[in-house]
């Protein structure tokens, strides 16, 4: 290997990386705030990059009618909740939450997918499109289940995300598909050829560690969501609302895998299951923050892309044992150097 292969795979490990790290930090989000280990988060990687790629041939993505779907069973699970009596508002709350927004969602990008929009147009398009995603999923799976174990909960997971898989499925096909850049333009940095898109992703991920940052330690919610992250049981003591603070987390890691998905989906072709393995990823670097520090979390993430990157050169054939092996280490070391208790 000689210095410009090194150089070409730092880049890729690094553009790998900053994805990996947008995931990473949607989990450790997630899990502060809810205790799910966010196994689906993958699944919302796919859809971004599949609703972008079927936005560029001008045609409808199955997503919005998905939505549609997942309004449909929110809003009757609303309804049951409210058999024993509710007043007028919280009925009119639920019905333009989970009916009128999605139709409009699904009117709204029935309107626009045929014109010829512009690559920016399209993809804030998609990640309204996903963003929603993130509070039906959690008002049909995981907000019944608020105060199960976490173990309960993962199973919750594990089941959703197979779920989203078969709705993938469903509703993309087999085929993968791959959307068009947000820009074309490279930019030779040495001898060293950047794409834009490239930039792209690291310009993200940047701003969105940098807008995460100034949520948390600027916002009344983003204070709520430390303090529900803390202590669950004292956050409610205190009057904090935390369903909203799940719902929050969960929008969140939507929004931030609709992103993931708009960015990654012009440099790789996406298939249905493709979120899941790019999922695990995130999930490793958030591992290794010991799911609860972001900053870790972000570093070790360019550290997975990095060596994900460098063992597709010496050793193509094992570079997912590579990377997922990583895990091992980190496991044993936080199992002999922290005491758990049981419930933990």
């Amino acid at each position: 290997m000689d210095a410009m292969i090194a150089t070409f795979l730092i880049q890729d490990g690094v553009t790998s990386g900053a994805i990996y790290a947008l995931l990473g930090l949607a989990l450790v989000l997630v899990f502060s705030v809810t205790r799910v280990i966010f196994i689906p988060q993958g699944e919302f990687v796919a859809y971004g990059a599949l609703t972008l790629a079927l936005l560029d041939a001008g045609r409808v993505p199955a997503t919005t009618m998905l939505l549609v779907c997942f309004g449909a069973i929110a809003f009757l699970l609303d309804l049951w909740t409210m058999r024993r009596g509710a007043d007028v508002r919280t009925f009119l709350r639920s019905l333009a939450v989970n009916l009128v927004l999605p139709a409009a969602i699904y009117g709204i990008t029935s309107v626009l997918a045929p014109v010829g929009l512009p690559s920016f147009a399209k993809a804030l398009i998609t990640i309204l499109i996903i963003a929603p995603m993130g509070y039906y999923i959690y008002r049909i799976a995981y907000r019944p289940l608020a105060d199960a174990s976490v173990l309960v909960l993962l199973i919750c997971s594990v089941g959703v995300h197979l779920a989203m898989m078969g709705l993938g499925l469903v509703f993309f096909g087999a085929e993968g598909l791959r959307a068009q850049p947000l820009s074309d333009a490279n930019y030779t940095i040495g001898l060293l050829m950047v794409p834009a898109q490239s930039l792209w992703i690291y310009g993200a991920t940047i701003a969105i560690i940098v807008a995460l940052y100034a949520f948390f330690e600027r916002t009344l919610l983003g204070k709520a969501l430390r303090a529900t992250a803390v202590n669950r049981l004292g956050a409610r003591l205190v009057g904090v609302r935390t369903q909203l603070t799940g719902i929050t987390a969960f929008m969140l890691a939507a929004t931030i895998g609709a992103i993931s998905g708009v960015l990654i989906g012009p440099i790789t072709t996406i298939y249905y299951d493709t979120g899941f393995l790019i999922g695990l990823k995130g999930f490793v670097a958030a591992i290794i923050g010991g799911l609860a520090s972001f900053p870790i979390t972000a570093a070790a993430a360019i550290g997975v892309g990095l060596i994900e990157a460098f063992a597709s050169f010496f050793a193509s054939s094992y570079k997912e044992v590579i990377v997922f092996g990583l895990i091992i280490p980190v496991l044993v070391w936080l199992s002999l150097s922290h005491a758990f208790h049981e419930e933990e």
